[in-house]
């Protein structure tokens, strides 16, 4: 059954998908892209790249030690059992936020011409 929500919901979900990416391709040509303009994007691109991986990093590890801490409060005994992977996977997110950073610093040098 369909509920007016997920009638509205289904319409929006269309219009982003099938409608908007088309008024990308709606402006007049002009000839190419400006170099300041295409310098201008890539530092907005880097400072995205790093802000949002630095609230995914924090929002993963913030769960995962969550998660590791309430297993070790269940089963004190198996405290060794989920702390090493709890660490190994703590070490991965943070390496994918590191990521992040250094193809932030590339778009800047990009950006800086």
């Amino acid at each position: 059954m369909s509920t007016p929500k997920k009638r509205a919901l289904a319409a929006v979900s269309f219009a982003a998908t099938f409608l908007l990416p088309v008024l990308a391709f709606a402006q007049t040509d002009q000839g190419s892209a400006n170099v300041f303009e295409v310098r201008a994007w890539s530092a907005v691109g880097a400072a995205l790249a790093i802000g949002l991986a630095a609230l995914g990093g924090a929002l993963g590890q913030g769960r995962a030690v969550a998660a590791a801490l309430e297993g070790i409060s269940r089963n004190p005994g198996a405290s060794a059992r989920i702390q090493t992977p709890m660490i190994l996977g703590l070490a991965l997110i943070e390496s994918l936020v590191l990521l992040a950073f250094v193809i932030a610093f590339f778009l800047q040098g990009f950006a800086r011409g």
